[in-house]
C-alpha cells in the first residue's frame, strides 16, 4: 500500500516537497475511527511510548515511595531538550534514589535546545548524561530498580529483569508481542520494538480510557498522562511542539512525539487516541500532521486551534526572518472527518 501525501511544503507559490504517511485514530472502546495509509506496517515507536514505559514507576509503588512529584512523572515520560530546569530535575530525581549521573546508561549528547547548548559551551562545560533527552525516563527506570531491589547495573539490556517488566507492560497495553523477534536498540540504549501503527493507536486508547487494562494499570496511565498534561514544559521544553500543543488546552491534550516521524496523542474529552507515522522520518512532518488532527478536534474552540497553529501550519522563513513559504495539510488531511 502506498501511503498518501499528508503535508505539502511550499516555497512561494510552489510545492517544494511533500510528506507521506499513515494515520490511525481509535476511540476508547478500541475501535478504529480513521485509518489512512498502511497502518499494519511495522515501525519503531521510539520515544512516543515513554508514558507506557513509565507505568511500572507507578504500579510498583516506586513513585510514591520515592516522593516523586507530578513534574518528576512528566520527566519520566519526556524527551526533554536539555534546558537547565530539565537537567536539575533529572539530577534531583536521582538524588532521591541515592544515585547520581553515573548510574544512568542512556549516553551523552549536547542539549538540543540551542540556547542551552551555547550557554553550556560558553561556560566551558561539557554535556553529561543528564543532558540526554531521555535522562528523566532513565531516572524513572532506576527508581523502579532501586525500589524493587533489582541490581540496576545493566538495566538497559534486553535480558535485565526490568526490561522484562517493560516488555510485559507494553504487550498488555498494545496487544502485540514485544520479544527478540521484533526488537532493536533505541538511541538511549534500551530495547525498542517494531509494532503496527494500529497497535499504537489501540495502546493509547487503552491508556486514555482504561478499557482493556486492569484497574491499577488504568489508574497509573491516567496519573502519568495527567502529570504530563499539567507539566508540559518537562515533557519537551520551551516552544517545542509537544509542549506548545499541551499548553494550548491545559489538562485536555496529551501528545508525545518519537524519533523518525512518530506522533501519538490522546484527547480524553473526545475519547480518541491518535497515532501517526511520517514516512520520511521528519519530526516536522509528524508534528504538523498530528497538530492538524488535534486542531480539527478543537475546531469549535478557535482560541485553542489558534494556539496549535504554529505547530500545525509552521511558516518557512529565510535567514532574514521573512516568511517565504510554509507547511500545509494536503487535501486528505485537511478534509479529514473525525
Amino acid at each position: 500500500m502506498s501511503d498518501p501525501v499528508l503535508l505539502e511544503v511550499t516555497r512561494g507559490d510552489f510545492v517544494e516537497s511533500r510528506h507521506r504517511g499513515a494515520i490511525a485514530i481509535y476511540d476508547f472502546d478500541g475501535k478504529p475511527v480513521v485509518e489512512i495509509g498502511d497502518v499494519d506496517r511495522l515501525l519503531f515507536p521510539r520515544s512516543a511510548v515513554k508514558s507506557m514505559q513509565a507505568l511500572p514507576l507507578i504500579e510498583t509503588g516506586a513513585a510514591d515511595a520515592l516522593g516523586f512529584q507530578d513534574a518528576d512523572l512528566a520527566m519520566a515520560c519526556a524527551s526533554h531538550v536539555g534546558e537547565p530546569a530539565h537537567v536539575e530535575r533529572a539530577a534531583a530525581m536521582l538524588a532521591k534514589l541515592g544515585l547520581d549521573e553515573s548510574a544512568l546508561e542512556c549516553g551523552t549528547h549536547w542539549p538540543s535546545d540551542h540556547a542551552s547548548e551555547i550557554a553550556l559551551a560558553r561556560a566551558g562545560g561539557a554535556p553529561n548524561q543528564l543532558h540526554n533527552n531521555c535522562s528523566g525516563k532513565h531516572s524513572g527506570f532506576l527508581g523502579v530498580c532501586v525500589h524493587c531491589g533489582m541490581d540496576h547495573h545493566g538495566y538497559v539490556g534486553f535480558g535485565h529483569p526490568f526490561q522484562q517488566m517493560i516488555r510485559e507492560t507494553m504487550q498488555d497495553v498494545t496487544g502485540i508481542a514485544h520479544d527478540s523477534e521484533n526488537a532493536a536498540v533505541d538511541g538511549c540504549a534500551i530495547p525498542t520494538y517494531a509494532v503496527p501503527l494500529r497497535s499504537l493507536a489501540l495502546g493509547f486508547s487503552r491508556m486514555g480510557g482504561g478499557k482493556g487494562l486492569s484497574a491499577d494499570r488504568a489508574a497509573a496511565a491516567k496519573r502519568l498522562m495527567n502529570a504530563a498534561m499539567h507539566n508540559p514544559f518537562y515533557v519537551s521544553g520551551t516552544d517545542k511542539a509537544d509542549t506548545l500543543m499541551m499548553q494550548a488546552a491545559p489538562g485536555r491534550i496529551f501528545v508525545k512525539g518519537g524519533a523518525e516521524g512518530v506522533f501519538c496523542g490522546v484527547i480524553p474529552e473526545r475519547g480518541l487516541a491518535i497515532a501517526v507515522k511520517c514516512n520520511d522520518g521528519a519530526g516536522r512532518g509528524a508534528d504538523a500532521i498530528g497538530a492538524n488532527i488535534v486542531a480539527q478536534l478543537f475546531a469549535d474552540e478557535p482560541d485553542v486551534a489558534t494556539r496549535i497553529e504554529p505547530v500545525a501550519l509552521p511558516p518557512i522563513r529565510n535567514r532574514n526572518g521573512a516568511i517565504v513559504g510554509g507547511i500545509r495539510p494536503a487535501d486528505i488531511l485537511a478534509e479529514l472527518q473525525i
